[in-house]
């Protein structure tokens, strides 16, 4: 426990800079040596400016143990630059946060894939399904998804994950603090992180030294509807300092969302459709660790009038040629449970605006989204144009 007041000290200065704290780690070793250090030393440590060493020479290791306290109090777990279970991929970033501040159990990013799936908080509803696909396959594949967890993008991609039952790191930019549904849930599946003591007052700099910690974390970076001006595009310069490959998901060349992306494209991002598209080269890198996501459900080719056929039979068909079993659709529809059944018995008659959707079956709106991501990774429904949604009206049971 003593050694971790050290540590704790040097991380409670936050108003010495995040590249100070670790020139000092640099410098002596370890926080316990810099806190033992001459008086007046700090000022000589490259990489110190003289503002940061006058903060730092204060060596109040009180507000330490106030901090550990807390944390005690909170059940927030200490993970320390000298601790053997440090990420080894976060160690080695040009200014690693001296302590992790954690709810949650970590997951072991060294050895398993994890992407960041990142974008603007003024989301577009396409933007939104996307993030939320892409996170829930790199997920279903055994990837780690790492977020920031505010609004949009984000959000969605914390989302995507849960809904998955996979792996999410949350990244925050402030101090831990009361957690919503979906930190809590991030929490049971993996861990909520910040480099921040609890009781820290939030800064707007916060966020911008949150993004080397998350591209840290990451294997690479996926880039979700970003406009010309948005933070995301410094996201991904950090990761591209750091090593990690950027990954844009393309959208309406002329919309305001998509200024960012097309930037990111032109200059070398590789393009992103869905969640194995980021982890296919990271498969043969860590053997074991992925999978490949299962081939998508298609919907059979509608037969045109030159087809002098037989119709199927009300129940069931089969393709001899193929061998393969089709499932009625009735039949697949009554094999949905609860909230997905609503939504799909409403598609019976035929396709429907999301609005639609939301007022006809009585469900909310962040739910009705939710469950038609899983029912088109299903293969139940398909996206008919703009917001617009039907079933799929045959479904290849091979």
């Amino acid at each position: 426990m003593s050694a971790i007041r050290y540590w704790v000290w040097l991380s409670s200065v936050t108003a010495a800079s995040p590249q100070g704290r670790a020139a000092l780690v640099a410098h002596y070793g370890d926080a316990e040596q810099a806190f033992l250090a001459p008086m007046g030393d700090y000022k000589n440590v490259p990489g110190v400016t003289a503002r940061e060493a006058a903060l730092l020479e204060k060596r109040d290791l009180g507000e330490a143990d106030r901090i550990l306290e807390a944390c005690l109090r909170e059940k927030i777990s200490v993970l320390t630059l000298g601790d053997a279970a440090y990420p080894v991929r976060l160690r080695n970033i040009y200014a690693p946060p001296v302590v992790l501040y954690l709810r949650g159990s970590l997951p072991d990013v060294d050895n398993v894939p994890s992407a960041a799936v990142i974008g603007t908080r003024s989301a577009t509803p396409y933007g939104r399904k996307m993030a939320r696909d892409i996170a829930f396959e790199i997920a279903a594949c055994g990837g780690t998804v790492i977020s920031g967890l505010t609004d949009g993008i984000d959000r969605a991609a914390a989302e995507g994950c849960l809904l998955a039952g996979g792996r999410c790191i949350g990244v925050l930019g402030t101090a831990h603090g009361r957690e919503g549904p979906l930190q809590a849930d991030v929490i049971q599946s993996g861990a909520l992180v910040s480099e921040y003591p609890p009781g820290t007052r939030p800064q707007n700099h916060f966020f911008r030294e949150r993004n080397r910690i998350s591209a840290g974390l990451s294997h690479a970076v996926c880039v979700v509807e970003a406009p010309a001006a948005s933070g995301s595009l410094l996201f991904a310069r950090e990761a591209l300092e750091q090593g990690r490959e950027i990954f844009a998901v393309p959208g309406n060349a002329d919309a305001e969302n998509s200024a960012g992306i097309m930037t990111l494209l032109k200059q070398g991002a590789r393009p992103a459709a869905r969640g194995w598209d980021v982890l296919e080269e990271l498969a043969a890198v860590y053997p074991g660790a992925l999978k490949a996501p299962e081939k998508a459900a298609k919907p059979r080719p509608a037969r045109t009038k030159a087809d002098k056929k037989p119709q199927a039979p009300a129940k069931k068909e089969i393709d001899k040629e193929n061998g393969a079993g089709y499932i009625d659709l009735q039949e697949r529809v009554a094999a949905l449970s609860g909230e997905q059944r609503r939504i799909a018995e409403a598609l019976m008659a035929g396709d429907a605006d999301i609005d639609e959707l939301i007022e006809t079956t009585g469900l909310a709106a962040a739910k009705v989204l939710a469950q038609l991501t899983i029912l088109e990774i299903k293969g139940i429904i398909r996206r008919t144009g703009g917001r617009r949604v039907g079933l799929i009206r045959s479904f290849d049971r091979k």
